[in-house]
């Protein structure tokens, strides 16, 4: 497994790029036949009080988990981030007995279409904002800040709602393996799963 480990204003020596290998390498052996790459990234709290440590763990061609912990040092943090990623993958086990093997060697060209994931930068609103409508009639549109490639994968609603909660991203965009339509399952408010199943007129 390659494991990358950065720090943003937080040095990463030896002996924590160790601790962080060691770690993920226990998680891998026990949840996983292998894993491909981990990214690991330490820095500090607004405050630069604590560690905070964001663990990105693609663990084969379809599947990526996340975990975020804090600690006193950087040490704690990346144990609690890595505690995390963990917690995710015992509550699914049992699903990921069934589907890890499927999902790391799928190959059919039609399980994923190409999309785009686009970022836009969010403007504060005040009393001089101008008009959305410039004066020659254009739009006034935000900046983007990001675009990258990305994938849409064909996935049961179960499947969907596992992916989103192991990658720990509030909302994912999926194609139902069932209906062949574009769906969408998110994370309320309430902390319950929302799913969006749009019918065709």
């Amino acid at each position: 497994m390659h494991i990358t480990v950065a720090g943003k204003q937080v040095e990463t020596g030896e002996a924590l790029k160790t601790h962080v290998r060691d770690g993920l390498t226990v998680i891998s052996r026990k949840y996983f036949d292998h894993a491909v790459e981990a990214n690991v990234t330490f820095s500090r709290d607004a405050k630069g009080h604590a560690f905070l440590c964001d663990i990105n763990l693609k663990a084969g061609r379809n599947l990526f988990l996340r975990g975020e912990g804090e600690g006193a040092d950087a040490h704690r943090a990346f144990t609690v981030a890595a505690e995390h990623v963990a917690k995710r993958l015992r509550r699914y086990r049992r699903r990921m007995n069934d589907h890890a093997r499927s999902l790391a060697s799928e190959r059919e060209p039609e399980v994923a279409e190409p999309a785009r994931q686009v970022v836009l930068r969010h403007e504060e609103e005040d009393e001089e904002t101008p008009d959305p409508v410039l004066a020659d009639g254009a739009e006034n549109h935000p900046a983007v800040v990001a675009e990258t490639p990305s994938e849409i994968h064909r996935l049961t609603v179960g499947e969907a709602v596992m992916r989103m909660d192991l990658a720990h991203v509030p909302v994912l965009m999926f194609r139902n393996r069932a209906t062949n339509g574009l769906n969408v399952v998110y994370r309320r408010g309430d902390g319950h799963i929302g799913w969006i199943d749009p019918k065709s007129p």
